[in-house]
This record gives C-alpha cells, structure tokens and sequence, in this order.
C-alpha cells in the first residue's frame, strides 16, 4: 500500500515543530480558553499541511542528493517506493488543504495567519531552491520559520508578542539548526560525502564554536527574562528564575548528544526519544502551569 510511503513522504512526525503555535496562547494565561485552543489548533493544522507540502517538495528537488545520503536515501521518492508525480500530487494537495482549514476554521485572523503561512511556504521553496545552499543563511531562513510559527499563534489568539518569546524562539532554532548541520558536517569528514552543497563552508571547529556561543546565549537571555521586574509582575511571581534549571539542563544535555553522541541530525526523533529532554520540557511546562494558573 502506498499510502504508508505517503504519510512518510508528509513525516508527520515533524508537526511537532508547529507547537510553538501554542506558546503565545499558553504564555499568556489563556490556554483553558476553548474558543482560542480550537483557533490555534486550526492553524496547528493548517501550517503542518503547508509545512508537509514543502517536505514532498523538497524530497521530489533533492531526490538525487538523498540517494546519496546514508540516512535520507530511505525516503520514499529517493527509494524509488514513489514517483515524482504522486509526490507533486501530495504537494498540491497538502497545501490546497491549508487553506481550506484556515478559510473553514481560521476565524476573522485567517486572512492574516494565510499570508504568513503562504509567506513560509515561499520562504521555504526558496530555501529548496537556492538559499539553503549558502552557508549561514541556510539555518536563518529555519531559525526565521520557527518564529513565523509563534506569530501565527499570536495573531490566531489575538494575543501581543513580546520582544522575550520572539528572541528565545530564533535563537533555540538557530541552536537547533547548527546542530543538524554539525552532524552533516561529521558525516561528511567520516565519508566525503557532501549531504549538502554548503557543508564544505562549514567545519567542526566553526560549528562547536557556534553552538556553544548560541548555547550561552541562550542561556543569559533566558535567566534575564526569568528575573526581569516586567516578567515577574506579568506573571505576579518571583519564581519564574527557577524554571531556567530545566533549560540549563535541556541544552547541556542537547550539547551532550550533539558533541559525543553524534545524533543531532533530526532534533525532531531527539525530542520524541530522549527521556532527559522530554523530563526537561515536562518539568518546564508543568512550572509554568503552576506559575500562570494556579
């Protein structure tokens, strides 16, 4: 049955990204409210089918590159399970079906969250394209799709956006983004095979040293925000500063797996995997319930 090749060729398993959709109305103290849950998870859906569009685009582009990647050469079109054709289909379909989400559920913003998602599909055919063969730029235009993610969620729940959620947001995609491309750059020194055009304009002395100065800094900024006078009045608390325990902890263990275990190619498969950081998320989550609405 080729439907299963399909649901691989769509990877479900990476909607999991498009839960940053969630923070603004979760940050925010309105996460009970059923009207804005169902708002947002429209949009949830919405951006995964355009996000699943771009995955059969970019599977049908790169299907040459893939076969010669040890992991990505198992991916449906690349292992010849599909054909070209059923995976523009799939594209076209994935995307007519955004839109029909968000014109049915979308409400009065879905105007709005359309143009930021059409904004991102554009974006990131582009990225397919040309612009993830430029080193630095390529983990920017990721960084930058992790943001339109919150900002969708913002303007789906009508809710403002700090300057806080914004920078946390690029600089964990960025960490995220330079790992992945850190374990292409291995790959490549451990067989010569290039996963991709740029990767010769990255490596492993560059990449630790940006990892670990992204890392820092995404670490000061969030101790800054926990014990910022604005955010503990927001929240009328002044233990948000523990919960920097469990980021702390998150990314040295993200560090962990990146420098010594050499499996930070999908941070997708590490989140649905690794008991530590999903410990560490839990925990995390579960603080600032109890903070926001106890």
């Amino acid at each position: 049955m080729k439907i299963k090749f399909i649901i691989q060729l769509l990877r479900p398993q990476q909607w999991a990204k498009n839960g940053f959709i969630f923070l603004p109305l979760f940050f925010n103290g309105q996460f009970t409210n059923i009207t804005l849950l169902l708002m947002c998870t429209s949009v949830f859906f919405a951006f995964s089918f355009a996000a699943s569009s771009v995955y059969c685009f970019n599977d049908i582009y790169d299907v040459n590159a893939d076969r010669l990647h040890p992991e990505k050469c198992k991916r449906p079109i690349a292992s010849g399970k599909l054909s070209k054709f059923e995976g523009y289909i799939a594209q076209i379909f994935c995307m007519a079906l955004s839109f029909v989400i968000l014109l049915l559920f979308g409400g009065e913003s879905r105007f709005s969250v359309g143009g930021i998602i059409l904004f991102y599909y554009l974006m990131n055919i582009a990225y397919c394209v040309k612009l993830k063969h430029f080193a630095i730029i390529d983990v920017a235009v990721i960084a930058v799709g992790f943001v339109l993610r919150v900002l969708s969620g913002g303007i789906a729940g009508s809710i403002f956006l700090s300057e806080w959620i914004i920078l946390m947001t690029f600089l964990l995609a960025l960490l995220l983004a330079f790992a992945k491309r850190r374990d292409d750059v291995a790959i490549y020194q451990s067989t010569g095979i290039q996963p991709r055009k740029n990767t010769n304009r990255y490596n492993m002395e560059f990449m630790n040293q940006v990892i670990a100065i992204i890392s820092a800094i995404i670490i000061v900024a969030y101790i800054m925000y926990s014990v910022s006078p604005e955010v503990t009045a927001r929240f009328n608390s002044n233990y948000v500063y523990l919960t920097s325990i469990f980021v702390l902890l998150g990314i040295i263990r993200y560090l962990q797996i990146t420098t010594v275990d050499l499996k930070s190619s999908s941070p997708t498969k590490i989140l649905m995997h690794d008991r530590f950081i999903q410990s560490c998320i839990a925990l995390w989550v579960i603080s600032f319930f109890i903070i926001i609405y106890q």
